[in-house]
């Protein structure tokens, strides 16, 4: 296959949905060789926070000189992001040639009746005929959904596993209580290894450490008492934990503090487990990280935030953010959310902010809300709310609403981020062609 011919190949699997269960995973990369065995892995599972921890890690490896690894899902604005290297995507050239030896393998497991692996299997797969292909020293991996039957989770060499905040989320497929999404998640505990935790709710937090005891694994959890001197800002922020004084990031969203600490408990085990990380190259990392989509602040008068709150507690975050950083601002909308997501609970934590929103649905995909059946939700809790028919017609709506001083949020599912962002940057770039000549831009960052 060339690279059209993968991809191709690639989206036909995406039908199929997703479906738990490690046994199709397990079958399909014994006939690839089992390339996960020859890696070593940074695991990270938990609610919120996965994406912006990995960045962190990854991010602070690469700068101490080791060739790493970094599985994420989902992405917002190319495909190959899913699969990095030291910050730099996979080439067309090696997505086709894996896709060719997965889909040859895949053909040997039907012929002998077994169930065809998931796009997300494909993927994991793919990621790990890679990150071997190019000989990575560590790999930081997300789960996909849950944990214990993540395809992720067919690992069985990993040197540190990373649960960030636990909330309610997916249940209807991971359980309809804490417990339950919290034992899903502490899943990825392996024995006799390192478990470093986010801050937990009690009844998540009993799980973690009863897992960790029963599978004698020794457990770190971030101390919320030891986060002090915090500074906020959209731009930068700051904060000490523990014996790291003056922590300077660049990641906006006042739950970025605890994400971070999390990161520098993670440093911490890593290096009693032999990596070699100076004080220089983690302070430099937690600056140098940069993850789109997360409080990302991309254009200013009027500012324009990108942010992936998809569920109650990343929705509760974002509030809590919105009023940190722009109390007193007008606060315009831009919202679209899949229909296996908490919606109600995100529009009434969000949506009384608002000066005005603007619905959207990702195209053609069958989990988004309609936009106007959404506008209608919204109604109920703001009146002031209307649907776009696409992402560019609400952008523009949107724009040309808000006022220098007033601010943009961008916000809900994931999987329109990337479209918006673009969309935002395309009448940027009209406004700057009908400006007259010699007038100045402010809208640029």
């Amino acid at each position: 296959m060339d690279y059209i011919q993968a991809r191709d190949y690639l989206n036909k699997l995406s039908a199929k949905g997703s479906v738990l269960g490690l046994e199709r995973m397990r079958a399909l990369l014994e006939l690839l060789g089992n390339p996960q065995d020859t890696l070593k892995f940074i695991h990270i599972s938990g609610t919120n926070g996965k994406g912006s921890v990995l960045a962190y890690l990854s991010t602070i490896l690469t700068g101490a000189g080791y060739k790493t690894g970094r599985y994420i899902s989902p992405t917002l604005f190319s495909y190959r992001e899913r699969i990095q290297i030291d910050e730099k995507e996979i080439e067309r050239e090696s997505l086709a040639i894996h896709v060719t030896a997965i889909a040859e393998a895949i053909e040997k497991m039907q012929a002998k009746g077994e169930v065809t692996p998931t796009l997300f299997e494909v993927e994991t797969a793919m990621a790990f005929l890679y990150f071997k292909e190019k000989q990575c020293d560590i790999v930081v991996l997300e789960t996909g959904l849950g944990g214990a039957q993540d395809a992720t989770n067919v690992i069985s060499t990993t040197i540190l596993e990373i649960i960030t905040s636990i909330s309610m989320d997916h249940t209807a497929i991971l359980g309809d209580t804490l417990e339950k999404i919290a034992a899903q998640k502490a899943g990825i505990i392996k024995p006799d290894t390192i478990v470093v935790s986010a801050v937990q709710q009690p009844a998540a937090e009993r799980v973690i450490t009863e897992t960790c005891r029963k599978k004698n694994c020794i457990c770190h959890m971030v101390d919320r008492s030891c986060i002090s001197e915090i500074r906020y800002g959209y731009e930068r922020q700051s904060f000490s934990y523990r014996s790291w004084n003056n922590v300077v990031i660049s990641l906006a969203g006042s739950y970025q503090i605890q994400n971070a600490a999390l990161a520098l408990e993670a440093v911490e085990a890593l290096k009693k487990a032999g990596f070699s990380l100076s004080d220089r190259q983690i302070y430099e990392g937690l600056l140098n990280t940069r993850w789109k989509g997360r409080f990302t602040v991309i254009q200013k008068n009027p500012i324009v935030v990108l942010d992936g709150a998809h569920n109650p507690a990343a929705a509760e975050e974002l509030r809590r953010s919105l009023e940190l950083y722009f109390k007193g601002k007008k606060l315009y909308y831009i919202f679209g959310m899949f229909q296996d997501k908490d919606y109600q609970k995100v529009i009434e934590l969000t949506a009384p902010l608002a000066e005005h929103i603007t619905t959207v649905e990702t195209r053609d995909n069958p989990r988004a809300i309609p936009a106007k059946e959404l506008a209608e939700i919204v109604a109920t809790v703001n009146p002031s709310v209307e649907s776009a028919d696409t992402i560019q017609q609400a952008v523009s709506k949107t724009m040309a609403l808000a006022e220098d001083e007033d601010a943009v949020i961008i916000f809900g599912s994931l999987s329109f981020l990337g479209e918006a962002e673009k969309s935002v940057m395309d009448h940027r770039k009209s406004l700057c062609r009908n400006m007259p000549r010699g007038a100045v831009s402010y809208g640029e960052n």
